[in-house]
């Protein structure tokens, strides 16, 4: 599945066979990234734990945003592995609008953005770059729109992926057919490229 690091063994997947198949069910498919990861059982649960925390538990950031910021945060990272995948959860799992998700790389100018959503984007934009380029400027920003507690749900989605971000950009997973079919439609257009 990978380029670099050979799948986990069955044993392996025997150990998190809930996850793969919750994920099947709601997604269609485990992404690539799952198949090495599940090698460190302790680690891929580890990780689908605080996904889950950051990413589907509730919380005052809409879970629609928490995808379009992860999204904006890989590309910024020159994840596009990541970054598709995020689009893509955005629209499936948070019902985003797919015109509003080709939009993404147009964030800052496009009426879809709201202001909150702006300055939400624009520090994983920031956070994303190596090196980052967050400012006290992004924080001023944020807070006439986001309470101190949901900075840290922001925060947090621009953490988790920093994790992901460097999983998929060492271990180089293969994207997967409706992951990349996903991303051409929607996001090549305005400049994504598929992970090399």
């Amino acid at each position: 599945m990978t380029n670099r690091i050979a799948p986990a063994t069955p044993a392996h997947f025997e150990q998190i066979s809930d996850h793969m198949e919750r994920w099947k069910k709601s997604k269609g498919y485990p992404p690539n990234t799952w198949y090495t990861m599940a090698r460190k059982p302790a680690v891929f649960r580890a990780y689908r734990d605080l996904h889950g925390a950051v990413m589907m538990a509730g919380g005052e950031v809409p879970q629609g945003l928490k995808f379009m910021l992860a999204a904006v945060t890989s590309t910024a990272a020159g994840d596009g592995y990541c970054a598709a995948h995020n689009a893509e959860n955005a629209h499936h799992i948070a019902a985003v609008p797919l015109e509003k998700i080709r939009a993404l790389a147009d964030f800052r100018a496009d009426a879809q953005f709201t202001p909150a959503e702006r300055a939400a984007l624009e520090l994983g934009d920031a956070a994303g770059a190596h090196p980052p380029r967050v400012t006290d400027a992004h924080f001023a920003e944020l807070q006439k729109y986001f309470s101190d507690d949901a900075m840290v749900e922001l925060v947090a989605v621009i953490s988790l992926l920093g994790w992901l971000n460097r999983w998929a950009q060492t271990v180089a997973p293969q994207i997967e057919p409706a992951a990349l079919a996903f991303a051409q439609q929607h996001l090549a257009p305005s400049g994504w490229q598929p992970p090399e």
